[in-house]
């Protein structure tokens, strides 16, 4: 599985090049059944990577610019009174879509927000009295601007837990660029891109990644981490128990996708930044892993308690 898992990353490398890692953690979100928060400049390549992703898994896609104006049901959809039938009949809006490119999430109100943040944890929506479920899989990657940005509304702490990891893709390194200077815009390629996986197949493997073993000592190494997240007054807030349970799923998934069963502390070394730091840490790029809070984790809490 683990030559799979290789295959759709260097498939999405044809279109977003020199970001393997980062196209690895993503797939590893879309994996662990999360949803994907990348904060970056425009022009970096978020729209890229959400539709090559959809590509290559083989699910429909739709992508939503968000402005200030807009209101949950442009997300959500709406009932409409259609008078050759004498009934409201539900228009359902982009959310129902396997893959939901939320484009500058942080342009749009809160209730427009909170609209498409509450589909995000519930897997559902309700509108007319009527509950609706969405697609599987439901893999939302949602985009924002540096909060320096005029115009946004930052997403409150209880929103960003919703978001499985958080990213940013950064500039690309010089080779990387000067291919994409000779090789003109790769997004030309996305249709191209072969299908690797079925969504059943997508499916099967989540179920896979959720049987991926953990030692006690492992948990052991988990829970003091959490301590000092909650303990040490340099950090905003605690780890909560749903932000815990978030970075072992993912570290189980990427142990999967690293070819064993069993989760190892590498494991959430690797994935600390990018799930753990927004929640707990205010202001910061996620993927940061030279963040002076990240690096006394993975500095100052040994591996094997003492």
């Amino acid at each position: 599985m683990r030559d799979v898992i290789q295959t759709l990353v260097e498939e999405i490398s044809r279109v977003l090049l020199g970001k393997e890692e980062k196209i690895k953690l993503a797939v590893c979100c879309l994996l662990s059944d999360g949803h994907l928060l990348i904060e970056d400049l425009p022009g970096m390549g978020k729209t890229t990577l959400a539709q090559a992703l959809a590509n290559v898994f083989g699910l429909s896609y739709r992508r939503v610019q968000f402005t200030n104006d807009m209101l949950p049901a442009d997300i959500l959809g709406v009932s409409v009174f259609e008078p050759a039938k004498s009934r409201f009949v539900f228009h359902p809006g982009p959310v129902f879509s396997q893959v939901l490119l939320a484009d500058e999430i942080n342009r749009t109100t809160p209730k427009t927000q909170s609209a498409l943040l509450e589909a995000m944890e519930e897997r559902q929506v309700t509108s007319e009295g009527e509950t609706r479920k969405l697609p599987q899989p439901f893999f939302v990657i949602a985009t924002q601007n540096p909060q320096s940005q005029s115009g946004t509304y930052p997403l409150p702490e209880s929103q960003l837990d919703r978001f499985l990891m958080r990213i940013s893709l950064g500039y690309p390194d010089a080779a990387s660029e000067r291919q994409l200077f000779l090789g003109g815009d790769t997004r030309n390629h996305l249709e191209s891109l072969k299908v690797c996986l079925s969504p059943e197949q997508l499916l099967q493997l989540r179920a896979e990644t959720e049987q991926v073993k953990t030692s006690d000592s492992l948990i052991d190494y988990l829970q003091r981490l959490i301590h000092v997240t909650r303990t040490d007054t340099d950090f905003h807030c605690g780890l909560s128990p749903r932000g815990a349970m978030a970075l072992l799923r993912a570290a189980k998934t990427w142990a999967y996708m690293e070819g064993r069963n069993y989760v190892i502390p590498e494991d959430l070394q690797q994935l600390l930044a990018v799930v753990v730091t927004h929640r707990v840490v205010q202001h910061s790029h996620a993927s940061e892993q030279k963040h002076p809070l990240i690096l006394k984790l993975l500095t100052g809490v040994d591996v094997v308690g003492g």
